[in-house]
Protein backbone atom coordinates (compact mmCIF):
# COMPACT_ATOMS: atom_id res chain seq x y z
CA UNK A 1 0.00 0.00 0.00
CA UNK A 2 1.05 3.21 -1.00
CA UNK A 3 1.00 5.52 2.25
CA UNK A 4 1.77 8.90 1.06
CA UNK A 5 3.13 10.83 -2.21
CA UNK A 6 4.88 14.18 -3.33
CA UNK A 7 7.52 15.33 -1.34
CA UNK A 8 7.15 15.46 2.83
CA UNK A 9 9.09 18.40 4.24
CA UNK A 10 10.73 15.95 7.25
CA UNK A 11 12.69 13.64 4.98
CA UNK A 12 13.94 16.73 2.65
CA UNK A 13 15.04 18.41 6.41
CA UNK A 14 16.73 15.64 8.00
CA UNK A 15 17.92 13.30 5.18
CA UNK A 16 18.91 9.86 6.08
CA UNK A 17 19.28 10.22 10.00
CA UNK A 18 20.30 6.76 10.58
CA UNK A 19 20.91 2.96 9.23
CA UNK A 20 19.54 -0.07 10.12
CA UNK A 21 20.06 -3.51 8.74
CA UNK A 22 17.49 -5.94 6.73
CA UNK A 23 17.80 -9.66 8.47
CA UNK A 24 20.22 -11.55 8.37
CA UNK A 25 20.06 -14.50 10.80
CA UNK A 26 17.21 -15.88 12.73
CA UNK A 27 16.41 -14.24 15.94
CA UNK A 28 14.13 -15.01 19.08
CA UNK A 29 13.02 -12.52 21.43
CA UNK A 30 9.93 -11.73 23.48
CA UNK A 31 8.09 -9.59 21.94
CA UNK A 32 8.13 -8.67 18.22
CA UNK A 33 6.96 -5.55 16.67
CA UNK A 34 5.52 -5.04 13.06
CA UNK A 35 6.11 -1.77 11.61
CA UNK A 36 8.77 0.99 12.40
CA UNK A 37 6.66 4.03 12.57
CA UNK A 38 6.56 6.41 15.26
CA UNK A 39 3.59 3.95 16.65
CA UNK A 40 6.47 0.94 16.74
CA UNK A 41 9.20 3.15 17.94
CA UNK A 42 7.14 4.25 20.76
CA UNK A 43 6.24 0.43 22.05
CA UNK A 44 10.11 -0.84 21.47
CA UNK A 45 10.82 2.24 23.41
CA UNK A 46 8.14 1.53 26.41
CA UNK A 47 8.59 -2.44 26.44
CA UNK A 48 12.71 -2.78 25.84
CA UNK A 49 12.73 0.11 28.87
CA UNK A 50 10.53 -2.44 30.81
CA UNK A 51 13.04 -5.28 30.71
CA UNK A 52 10.97 -7.23 27.44
CA UNK A 53 13.60 -8.25 24.32
CA UNK A 54 12.12 -6.85 21.14
CA UNK A 55 12.91 -7.07 17.44
CA UNK A 56 11.07 -4.69 15.26
CA UNK A 57 10.60 -5.16 11.47
CA UNK A 58 9.67 -2.64 8.26
CA UNK A 59 9.24 -3.33 5.13
CA UNK A 60 10.43 -0.10 4.15
CA UNK A 61 13.22 2.17 5.91
CA UNK A 62 12.42 3.68 9.37
CA UNK A 63 9.53 6.21 9.44
CA UNK A 64 9.12 6.40 5.85
CA UNK A 65 5.49 5.58 5.71
CA UNK A 66 2.63 7.26 7.24
CA UNK A 67 5.16 8.48 10.22
CA UNK A 68 7.41 10.78 7.33
CA UNK A 69 3.93 12.18 6.09
CA UNK A 70 2.82 13.38 9.47
CA UNK A 71 2.12 16.92 10.43
CA UNK A 72 3.61 16.38 13.84
CA UNK A 73 0.77 18.00 15.84
CA UNK A 74 0.44 16.68 18.80
CA UNK A 75 -3.39 17.29 20.59
CA UNK A 76 -5.40 15.80 23.38
CA UNK A 77 -8.12 16.74 21.44
CA UNK A 78 -9.78 13.80 19.46
CA UNK A 79 -11.28 14.25 16.17
CA UNK A 80 -14.74 13.80 17.75
CA UNK A 81 -15.68 16.40 19.94
CA UNK A 82 -15.86 15.66 23.49
CA UNK A 83 -20.03 16.77 24.05
CA UNK A 84 -20.23 14.38 21.05
CA UNK A 85 -18.10 11.31 22.26
CA UNK A 86 -19.52 11.50 25.46
CA UNK A 87 -22.51 10.63 24.09
CA UNK A 88 -21.23 7.87 22.27
CA UNK A 89 -19.41 6.23 24.85
CA UNK A 90 -20.44 7.08 28.01
CA UNK A 91 -19.19 10.50 29.62
CA UNK A 92 -16.53 9.28 31.71
CA UNK A 93 -14.62 7.07 29.55
CA UNK A 94 -15.12 9.82 26.90
CA UNK A 95 -13.40 12.74 29.32
CA UNK A 96 -10.54 9.84 30.13
CA UNK A 97 -9.72 9.34 26.98
CA UNK A 98 -9.50 13.37 26.57
CA UNK A 99 -6.91 13.21 29.12
CA UNK A 100 -5.10 10.47 28.17
CA UNK A 101 -4.28 12.38 25.46
CA UNK A 102 -2.61 15.32 27.80
CA UNK A 103 -0.92 12.42 29.61
CA UNK A 104 0.37 11.26 26.19
CA UNK A 105 1.68 14.35 25.51
CA UNK A 106 3.58 14.67 28.87
CA UNK A 107 5.18 11.57 28.51
CA UNK A 108 6.85 12.49 24.92
CA UNK A 109 7.78 15.30 26.32
CA UNK A 110 9.79 13.53 29.05
CA UNK A 111 10.93 11.13 25.99
CA UNK A 112 11.76 13.55 23.80
CA UNK A 113 14.48 15.56 26.29
CA UNK A 114 15.65 12.15 27.28
CA UNK A 115 16.15 10.47 24.16
CA UNK A 116 16.94 13.24 21.87
CA UNK A 117 17.96 16.11 23.93
CA UNK A 118 15.19 17.11 22.52
CA UNK A 119 16.86 17.44 19.22
CA UNK A 120 13.47 16.49 17.31
CA UNK A 121 12.17 20.12 18.28
CA UNK A 122 9.39 19.40 20.50
CA UNK A 123 7.20 22.85 21.66
CA UNK A 124 4.48 23.13 24.28
CA UNK A 125 1.75 24.96 22.01
CA UNK A 126 -1.09 25.60 22.95
CA UNK A 127 -4.48 25.32 20.27
CA UNK A 128 -6.98 27.43 18.94
CA UNK A 129 -10.32 25.23 17.37
CA UNK A 130 -12.75 27.86 15.89
CA UNK A 131 -16.27 27.64 14.10
CA UNK A 132 -15.67 27.77 10.19
CA UNK A 133 -19.02 29.31 10.08
CA UNK A 134 -21.66 30.97 11.79
CA UNK A 135 -24.35 28.04 12.04
CA UNK A 136 -21.35 26.29 14.10
CA UNK A 137 -21.06 28.82 16.65
CA UNK A 138 -23.88 26.62 19.23
CA UNK A 139 -21.86 23.52 18.50
CA UNK A 140 -18.26 24.92 19.51
CA UNK A 141 -19.58 26.88 22.76
CA UNK A 142 -21.29 23.42 23.55
CA UNK A 143 -17.86 21.98 23.11
CA UNK A 144 -16.16 24.82 25.49
CA UNK A 145 -18.91 24.51 27.75
CA UNK A 146 -18.24 20.86 28.07
CA UNK A 147 -14.64 20.96 28.27
CA UNK A 148 -14.68 23.96 30.96
CA UNK A 149 -16.97 21.74 33.12
CA UNK A 150 -14.54 18.62 33.01
CA UNK A 151 -11.82 20.66 34.32
CA UNK A 152 -9.98 21.46 30.92
CA UNK A 153 -7.82 24.44 30.44
CA UNK A 154 -10.19 26.53 28.20
CA UNK A 155 -10.47 29.74 27.14
CA UNK A 156 -13.75 31.17 24.86
CA UNK A 157 -13.25 33.72 22.20
CA UNK A 158 -15.87 35.88 20.95
CA UNK A 159 -16.06 37.43 17.51
CA UNK A 160 -14.40 40.63 18.44
CA UNK A 161 -11.47 39.40 20.82
CA UNK A 162 -10.65 37.11 17.86
CA UNK A 163 -10.97 40.52 15.29
CA UNK A 164 -8.43 41.98 17.71
CA UNK A 165 -6.09 38.87 18.31
CA UNK A 166 -6.04 37.07 14.95
CA UNK A 167 -5.44 38.88 11.47
CA UNK A 168 -8.60 36.76 10.76
CA UNK A 169 -12.48 36.71 11.96
CA UNK A 170 -14.32 33.88 12.65
CA UNK A 171 -17.44 33.45 14.69
CA UNK A 172 -16.05 32.43 18.20
CA UNK A 173 -13.08 29.90 19.51
CA UNK A 174 -11.50 28.01 22.28
CA UNK A 175 -8.40 27.91 22.75
CA UNK A 176 -6.97 25.14 24.42
CA UNK A 177 -3.52 24.27 26.81
CA UNK A 178 -1.58 21.15 26.61
CA UNK A 179 -0.95 20.72 23.32
CA UNK A 180 2.41 20.48 21.51
CA UNK A 181 4.42 20.28 18.15
CA UNK A 182 7.22 17.83 17.16
CA UNK A 183 9.65 16.30 14.41
CA UNK A 184 7.96 13.07 14.38
CA UNK A 185 10.10 11.39 11.82
CA UNK A 186 13.37 12.77 14.26
CA UNK A 187 11.68 11.26 17.17
CA UNK A 188 11.14 7.82 15.95
CA UNK A 189 14.41 7.32 15.07
CA UNK A 190 15.54 9.07 18.74
CA UNK A 191 13.51 6.36 19.89
CA UNK A 192 14.84 3.25 18.45
CA UNK A 193 18.18 4.45 19.11
CA UNK A 194 17.37 4.33 22.79
CA UNK A 195 15.49 0.91 22.36
CA UNK A 196 18.61 -0.39 20.54
CA UNK A 197 20.59 0.60 24.23
CA UNK A 198 18.07 -1.07 26.18
CA UNK A 199 18.80 -4.34 23.88
CA UNK A 200 16.09 -3.95 20.94
CA UNK A 201 17.07 -5.23 17.47
CA UNK A 202 15.68 -3.26 14.38
CA UNK A 203 15.37 -4.36 10.85
CA UNK A 204 13.89 -2.41 7.70
CA UNK A 205 13.72 -3.32 4.31
CA UNK A 206 12.59 -6.84 5.84
CA UNK A 207 9.03 -8.06 4.88
CA UNK A 208 6.97 -10.22 6.82
CA UNK A 209 6.21 -12.99 4.38
CA UNK A 210 3.54 -14.85 6.60
CA UNK A 211 3.41 -16.19 10.05
CA UNK A 212 2.27 -19.18 12.19
CA UNK A 213 1.72 -20.20 15.50
CA UNK A 214 4.28 -22.32 17.66
CA UNK A 215 5.01 -23.58 21.04
CA UNK A 216 2.60 -20.63 22.11
CA UNK A 217 4.32 -17.97 20.50
CA UNK A 218 4.92 -17.30 17.52
CA UNK A 219 7.15 -17.61 14.59
CA UNK A 220 7.65 -14.74 11.52
CA UNK A 221 8.74 -15.78 8.34
CA UNK A 222 10.58 -12.71 6.43
CA UNK A 223 10.82 -12.46 2.23
CA UNK A 224 14.45 -12.60 3.20
CA UNK A 225 14.62 -15.95 4.38
CA UNK A 226 15.38 -15.84 8.06
CA UNK A 227 12.43 -16.04 10.81
CA UNK A 228 12.06 -14.84 14.11
CA UNK A 229 10.38 -16.81 17.57
CA UNK A 230 8.58 -14.83 19.48
CA UNK A 231 6.64 -14.83 22.67
CA UNK A 232 4.27 -11.96 21.62
CA UNK A 233 3.25 -10.17 17.92
CA UNK A 234 2.27 -6.60 17.64
CA UNK A 235 1.08 -4.69 14.62
CA UNK A 236 2.28 -1.17 14.29
CA UNK A 237 1.42 -0.98 10.94
CA UNK A 238 -0.90 2.01 10.99
CA UNK A 239 -3.42 1.70 8.06
CA UNK A 240 -1.93 -1.30 6.63
CA UNK A 241 -2.91 -3.28 9.53
CA UNK A 242 -6.41 -3.25 7.75
CA UNK A 243 -4.58 -6.38 5.42
CA UNK A 244 -4.14 -8.54 8.70
CA UNK A 245 -8.01 -8.39 10.05
CA UNK A 246 -10.76 -10.23 9.03
CA UNK A 247 -13.12 -7.42 9.47
CA UNK A 248 -11.56 -4.18 8.92
CA UNK A 249 -12.26 -0.86 11.07
CA UNK A 250 -12.58 2.47 10.35
CA UNK A 251 -12.80 3.93 7.04
CA UNK A 252 -9.37 5.38 4.99
CA UNK A 253 -8.95 8.35 3.38
CA UNK A 254 -6.28 10.95 1.43
CA UNK A 255 -5.57 13.92 3.29
CA UNK A 256 -2.59 16.76 1.84
CA UNK A 257 -0.30 19.08 3.15
CA UNK A 258 1.67 21.83 2.27
CA UNK A 259 4.66 23.44 3.57
CA UNK A 260 5.74 27.19 2.93
CA UNK A 261 9.41 28.85 2.42
CA UNK A 262 10.45 30.22 5.85
CA UNK A 263 8.95 33.21 6.70
CA UNK A 264 11.28 36.47 7.44
CA UNK A 265 8.73 36.92 9.86
CA UNK A 266 5.82 35.01 11.01
CA UNK A 267 1.92 36.22 11.12
CA UNK A 268 1.71 37.55 14.56
CA UNK A 269 -1.21 35.82 16.71
CA UNK A 270 -1.12 34.53 19.94
CA UNK A 271 1.17 32.30 20.83
CA UNK A 272 1.45 31.15 17.35
CA UNK A 273 -0.73 28.04 18.20
CA UNK A 274 -1.95 26.02 16.02
CA UNK A 275 -5.18 26.79 14.47
CA UNK A 276 -7.83 24.32 13.14
CA UNK A 277 -11.63 24.97 12.40
CA UNK A 278 -14.62 23.32 12.38
CA UNK A 279 -15.62 22.45 9.14
CA UNK A 280 -15.41 18.57 7.66
CA UNK A 281 -13.10 17.59 6.89
CA UNK A 282 -11.02 20.59 8.97
CA UNK A 283 -8.34 23.02 7.99
CA UNK A 284 -5.39 23.41 9.68
CA UNK A 285 -1.88 25.49 10.71
CA UNK A 286 1.18 25.14 12.59
CA UNK A 287 4.50 26.51 12.49
CA UNK A 288 7.73 25.08 12.29
CA UNK A 289 10.81 26.00 14.47
CA UNK A 290 12.29 27.37 11.41
CA UNK A 291 9.67 30.14 10.75
CA UNK A 292 7.63 27.95 8.32
CA UNK A 293 3.86 27.18 8.16
CA UNK A 294 2.38 23.98 7.27
CA UNK A 295 -1.05 23.67 6.18
CA UNK A 296 -3.55 20.59 6.19
CA UNK A 297 -7.07 19.28 5.06
CA UNK A 298 -9.09 18.72 1.91
CA UNK A 299 -9.11 15.29 2.26
CA UNK A 300 -10.96 12.73 -0.26
CA UNK A 301 -12.88 9.73 0.35
CA UNK A 302 -10.28 6.99 -1.41
CA UNK A 303 -7.36 6.21 0.70
CA UNK A 304 -5.08 6.04 -3.17
CA UNK A 305 -6.72 9.60 -4.35
CA UNK A 306 -2.80 11.23 -3.22
CA UNK A 307 -1.39 8.56 -5.67
CA UNK A 308 -2.99 11.48 -8.12
CA UNK A 309 -0.23 14.20 -8.97
CA UNK A 310 -2.70 16.07 -10.52
CA UNK A 311 -5.07 15.90 -7.67
CA UNK A 312 -2.21 16.99 -4.87
CA UNK A 313 -1.59 19.80 -7.21
CA UNK A 314 -4.86 21.07 -7.12
CA UNK A 315 -6.04 20.33 -4.00
CA UNK A 316 -2.45 22.29 -2.73
CA UNK A 317 -3.75 25.38 -4.56
CA UNK A 318 -7.15 25.19 -2.45
CA UNK A 319 -5.06 24.92 0.62
CA UNK A 320 -3.23 28.07 -0.39
CA UNK A 321 -6.24 29.77 -1.10
CA UNK A 322 -7.26 29.13 1.77
CA UNK A 323 -4.19 30.51 3.34
CA UNK A 324 -4.46 33.42 1.76
CA UNK A 325 -7.73 34.62 2.64
CA UNK A 326 -7.16 34.12 6.47
CA UNK A 327 -3.44 36.13 6.13
CA UNK A 328 -4.17 38.11 3.28
CA UNK A 329 -1.06 40.42 4.25
CA UNK A 330 1.46 37.42 4.17
CA UNK A 331 2.02 35.50 0.81
CA UNK A 332 2.54 31.56 1.20
CA UNK A 333 5.06 30.40 -0.94
CA UNK A 334 4.78 27.15 -1.33
CA UNK A 335 8.19 24.75 -0.31
CA UNK A 336 6.88 21.06 -0.61
CA UNK A 337 3.55 19.76 -0.58
CA UNK A 338 2.35 15.40 -0.04
CA UNK A 339 -0.62 13.32 0.53
CA UNK A 340 -0.77 10.33 2.41
CA UNK A 341 -3.24 7.85 3.90
CA UNK A 342 -6.04 9.01 6.84
CA UNK A 343 -7.78 6.81 8.54
CA UNK A 344 -11.17 7.67 10.72
CA UNK A 345 -13.05 5.64 13.48
CA UNK A 346 -16.42 6.79 13.94
CA UNK A 347 -16.05 7.81 17.87
CA UNK A 348 -12.64 9.25 16.87
CA UNK A 349 -10.43 6.71 19.02
CA UNK A 350 -7.83 4.51 18.04
CA UNK A 351 -8.21 0.62 18.24
CA UNK A 352 -5.99 -0.79 20.38
CA UNK A 353 -5.52 -4.59 21.85
CA UNK A 354 -6.51 -8.06 20.72
CA UNK A 355 -9.29 -8.40 18.28
CA UNK A 356 -11.90 -11.08 18.74
CA UNK A 357 -10.76 -12.69 15.24
CA UNK A 358 -6.95 -12.46 15.89
CA UNK A 359 -6.36 -14.29 19.32
CA UNK A 360 -3.11 -13.65 21.19
CA UNK A 361 -1.89 -10.69 18.38
CA UNK A 362 -2.05 -7.12 19.30
CA UNK A 363 -2.20 -3.91 17.25
CA UNK A 364 -2.04 -0.66 18.06
CA UNK A 365 -4.02 1.50 15.02
CA UNK A 366 -3.57 4.98 16.47
CA UNK A 367 -6.45 6.70 13.76
CA UNK A 368 -7.54 10.09 13.52
CA UNK A 369 -6.17 13.71 13.45
CA UNK A 370 -4.18 12.82 16.91
CA UNK A 371 -2.13 9.57 15.76
CA UNK A 372 0.83 10.73 17.50
CA UNK A 373 -0.57 10.73 20.88
CA UNK A 374 -2.51 7.63 20.08
CA UNK A 375 0.39 5.62 19.90
CA UNK A 376 1.92 7.01 23.21
CA UNK A 377 -1.14 5.54 24.40
CA UNK A 378 -1.28 2.13 22.74
CA UNK A 379 2.35 1.88 24.23
CA UNK A 380 1.44 2.11 27.57
CA UNK A 381 -1.75 -0.28 26.94
CA UNK A 382 0.21 -2.68 25.13
CA UNK A 383 2.88 -2.81 27.36
CA UNK A 384 0.95 -3.57 30.10
CA UNK A 385 -0.83 -6.09 28.60
CA UNK A 386 2.62 -7.85 27.52
CA UNK A 387 4.38 -7.59 31.19
CA UNK A 388 0.87 -9.31 32.31
CA UNK A 389 -0.35 -5.83 33.76
CA UNK A 390 -4.05 -5.08 33.74
CA UNK A 391 -4.48 -1.37 32.25
CA UNK A 392 -8.15 0.20 32.97
CA UNK A 393 -7.98 2.49 30.07
CA UNK A 394 -7.77 -0.41 28.14
CA UNK A 395 -11.40 -1.00 27.44
CA UNK A 396 -11.98 2.37 26.37
CA UNK A 397 -9.96 1.70 22.94
CA UNK A 398 -10.68 -2.19 22.54
CA UNK A 399 -11.94 -3.25 19.39
CA UNK A 400 -15.19 -4.39 20.64
CA UNK A 401 -15.67 -1.35 23.16
CA UNK A 402 -19.18 -0.60 24.32
CA UNK A 403 -20.84 2.58 23.04
CA UNK A 404 -23.25 4.54 25.79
Amino acid sequence: MDLRSGQPFWLAKNGILRSYPAIRNDESCDVAIVGAGIAGALLANELSEAGMGCVVLDTRDVGQGSTVASTSLLQYEIDVELHELMALIGAEAAVRAYRLGLDAIDRIEELAHKTADNSCDFERRNSFYFAGRRSHRQRVFAEYECRRHHGFDVEYYETDRIAAQFPFTAPCGIMSAGDALIDAFQFTHALLEASQNNGAKIFDRTTLANFSREDGGFRLHTDRGPSIRCDKLIFATGYESQKYLKHPRGSLYSTYVAISEPFESLPLWPGHCSLWDSENPYFYLRTTADKRIIIGGEDTNYSNDHSSEQLLSRKTQKLVRRFAKMFPDHPFELAYSWAGTFGESEDGLAFIGEPPETPGICFAMGFGGNGITMSMIAAKILTDRCMGRSNPDAAIFAFERKSA
